[in-house]
């Protein structure tokens, strides 16, 4: 007995808001494409995306002065 495969649930790209299929058949999730994919790693690169730092802590750059 053959049972029928499972959907992959898709998400939406955080880039475009398209919907990606979450599932080991796309290369590039949880993006849409190469092209979402490389826009995010671009934001990363250049600072665009910044982890708060927590209350009381100081950036590295600021104590050297």
């Amino acid at each position: 007995m053959n049972t029928p495969a499972k959907p992959s649930p898709s998400v939406p790209c955080p880039i475009c808001g398209n919907p990606a299929s979450f599932s080991p058949k796309n290369p590039f999730r949880p993006f849409c494409s190469e092209r979402c994919k490389l826009i995010d790693l671009g934001e990363w690169a250049k600072e665009g995306y910044r982890i708060p730092l927590a209350e009381g802590e100081t950036e590295k750059n600021e104590n050297l002065n």
